[in-house]
């Protein structure tokens, strides 16, 4: 089995506990805000974004809001699953950007999205890395062994590999390579890709499976090798209006996201732009 990083089980409890707690007071929290937003008449733009989104989308807001007086744009980022998830139960969105086609159909097929606003923006692609000061030299070729590499007592650092796109990713990817089934038992299992991220940059873990576009953003790492893109179906970023959102800056933002301005801002921090879009 896998395990989940570095918590032991009644920890786990504990932190999963905390989580939901959080989780609900922040939605409490934020529905109360969008009421009184509602009551004032002031419509902040909500946009739900995939972790590894964050620092590109920082600067993204950042420039909209810039190039847009009186646009109020804010961002909650988490695994896309985690905020499908929110969706599905009523959180309030206005724009959801996905790691993954799987949960925008989802959404879709539940009439959570408007459809007819869907594009796909960016692509990514798959790495694996070390710490910065790591010596660690290797190929990612079939039967590649990686727990040789780690030692038996290491971890490989993913995303959740059941539900956050970066996870289901690098599982494939790994089961591909033949590699799999021998790291049963050494993976430590992150809440989204950015948490798998900060186990290696602190060191925790020797190796890790990421974007690309998380080693740009993170100087305590580097890149070891890059997954073959045979390894796993291509790494999409769809994004589209949430259904029951009728915000007046949505098709603006929307907008936004397809020009020069956003596409050399996430061409920056490492993500490959979605071409025919």
């Amino acid at each position: 089995m896998s395990r989940v990083w570095p918590l032991n089980c009644a920890q786990r409890g504990v932190a999963v506990s905390l989580s939901i707690l959080c989780v609900a007071c922040l939605w409490w929290a934020s529905s109360a805000q969008a009421a009184t937003d509602r009551d004032t008449g002031h419509r902040p733009l909500i946009v739900f974004a995939a972790a590894s989104l964050k620092n590109a989308m920082d600067d993204v807001a950042r420039a909209f809001e810039a190039s847009h007086p009186g646009a109020d744009l804010r961002t909650s980022y988490a695994g896309s699953s985690t905020l499908a998830r929110q969706i599905q139960g009523g959180a309030p969105a206005d724009i959801y950007l996905s790691a993954n086609q799987q949960w925008m159909n989802q959404l879709g097929e539940s009439g959570l999205i408007d459809t007819a606003s869907r594009y796909d923006l960016l692509g990514n692609s798959l790495v694996l890395i070390a710490p910065k000061k790591s010596q660690a030299a290797i190929r990612l070729d079939k039967h590649v062994d990686l727990l040789a590499s780690l030692g038996p007592d290491n971890y490989l650092a993913m995303a959740n590999t059941d539900a956050v796109p970066a996870g289901i990713y690098g599982r494939n990817a790994l089961t591909w390579l033949g590699a799999w089934r021998g790291l049963q038992g050494h993976i430590a299992q992150a809440e989204d890709v950015r948490g798998a991220l900060a186990l290696v940059s602190r060191g925790e873990s020797p190796l890790g499976v990421v974007y690309s576009s998380d080693a740009v953003a993170d100087h305590g790492v580097r890149v070891v090798d890059t997954f073959p893109a045979a390894s796993h179906k291509p790494i999409v970023y769809p994004v589209a209006r949430v259904a029951d959102s009728h915000n007046p800056q949505d098709d603006v933002f929307l907008a936004f996201l397809r020009g020069d301005q956003a596409r050399q801002i996430f061409t920056r921090w490492g993500f490959i732009i979605v071409t025919g879009q």
